[in-house]
């Protein structure tokens, strides 16, 4: 599934320039491209997709790529919602302790059932999603903007999954220090955006 989502993201990013290319020197690239860089652009975002994609290795069996297609499903929702302009409280709150809460999952190595973590996950998800779809510009095309950020995510979670099994290849006990110390490091750097936010 994630494979698949991937492969539809990479067809999307090579067409992108085409349509990109009529806008040339005119404001910001919007649309696809626009929608891929957004969550590229903030290390918060970058820091809980990776965290999202360790968990899910962590937890292994269909966690891999359940855990995942949560995320990306109840993120898109949120997106959908945050262009319509529906509010909801606390966003930046929201996705500064996902930042923490999923590194200390990773940190601690948390070991939840499947459809823990995926509520887990799927309650942060809406945060990131809301504050994408809000923040999107009013001349972006919005089913455009949204594959791109949720390509972009994918990718991130795809990296922090490949992080997360390379690591099992350095032996258990290496691997999963290696792991809990990046963990801890995201989580530290969590909580450092939550209080200067």
């Amino acid at each position: 599934m994630i494979r698949s989502i991937l492969r539809l993201c990479a067809v999307a990013l090579t067409l992108s320039p085409i349509a990109a290319s009529a806008h040339v020197g005119v404001g910001e690239t919007h649309g696809f491209i626009h929608g891929f860089s957004h969550p590229l652009s903030g290390i918060d975002h970058i820091l809980a997709m990776v965290a999202v994609g360790l968990f899910a290795a962590h937890l292994g069996g269909r966690a891999l790529w359940l855990v995942p297609v949560t995320f990306v499903s109840v993120m898109a929702l949120a997106g959908i919602a945050g262009m319509a302009g529906v509010k909801l409280p606390f966003v930046e709150f929201g996705i500064g302790m996902s930042v923490v809460v999923l590194s200390l999952a990773v940190a601690f190595q948390l070991n939840v059932p499947t459809l823990v973590a995926m509520a887990l996950v799927g309650f942060f998800a809406i945060f990131h999603g809301h504050a994408h779809g809000a923040e999107m510009p009013e001349s972006t095309s919005g089913f455009a903007y949204g594959v791109g950020f949720i390509c972009a995510t994918a990718l991130l979670h795809a990296i922090g999954i490949s992080l997360g099994l390379a690591a099992g290849y350095a032996g258990k006990i290496y691997g999963r220090r290696i792991i809990q110390i990046g963990g801890g490091a995201m989580a530290i750097a969590g909580m450092a955006i939550l209080v200067l936010s």
